[in-house]
């Protein structure tokens, strides 16, 4: 069975997209089977693999609202991908009065875990109903943190939404690792950042730290992974730094 893995972070900007994509890229080039779940109504995983959301259907909507198979709404592409639209929203308004709503994508995911080694769900910038049914149906998180001061306080509200999901929804589901991106090395402040998560983190930060990069921008305009459109680039071998990290012992 899959190991269930949602990218989530309630502040936008952090690189929760990039990282769903060029992870599951990475361990794509080892050899491991991963699908990535697009739970964003912005489709920006779902454009970063060369998909219009404005114009996709059927997508993740008429998955959680409607009770679609998921089969239906996958594309292969570097990954196979469960893409978004801008239907999905609505879908917390029109999941609201259904019962056991909070579990619709842990449901959707059970006719297709078997066949996949990974499954990378790319969470919106909230703690909503879509990322509520990410947590719940995650065997583990991954958080990316800008390397930013302010982009440390979120996780604090992160960690107490992981509470009340682990209390009433999914006792299992925990904090695998702390990403840092978007690390800029000319200043001190990116330096800074870094030394305050490892300081209140401890183990839980990779080892992997992702720098910013022009490459992240250029490469979804292309419609393809950083690994893809520049394989030799520090901001590839960054993410199968990562890759290997998940492989070799980070609790996911």
């Amino acid at each position: 069975m899959a190991r269930v893995v949602a990218l989530a972070n309630q502040k936008g900007g952090v690189a929760k997209t990039t990282s769903t994509l060029n992870l599951g890229v990475a361990l794509t080039e080892l050899g491991y089977r991963v699908l990535g779940v697009d739970m964003d109504p912005q489709g920006n995983l779902t454009m970063s693999q060369g998909l219009d959301p404005d114009e996709t259907y059927p997508s993740m909507f008429n998955v959680l609202v409607q009770g679609m198979e998921i089969e239906q709404v996958i594309h292969p592409r570097e990954i196979d991908l469960a893409v978004s639209s801008i239907e999905l929203a609505g879908a917390e308004l029109a999941l609201a009065s259904v019962i056991g709503r909070e579990r619709a994508l842990s449901k959707a995911l059970l006719g297709v875990r078997d066949r996949y080694d990974y499954v990378f769900i790319d969470s919106p910038p909230s703690l909503g109903l879509l990322t509520i049914n990410a947590l719940t149906a995650a065997d583990a998180v991954i958080v990316p943190v800008q390397c930013e001061y302010l982009s440390l306080r979120g996780l604090a509200q992160l960690e107490r939404t992981l509470e009340l999901v682990r209390e009433n929804l999914n006792s299992k589901v925990h904090i695998a690792g702390i990403l840092p991106t978007l690390f800029d090395s000319r200043t001190l402040h990116g330096g800074e950042a870094v030394e305050i998560l490892r300081t209140s983190f401890g183990d839980l930060v990779f080892d992997t730290v992702v720098r910013k990069t022009i490459k992240f921008a250029e490469a979804p305009v292309q419609g393809s992974s950083v690994l893809k459109y520049a394989p030799h680039s520090d901001a590839a071998e960054a993410y199968r730094s990562l890759a290997r990290e998940v492989l070799n012992g980070k609790k996911i």
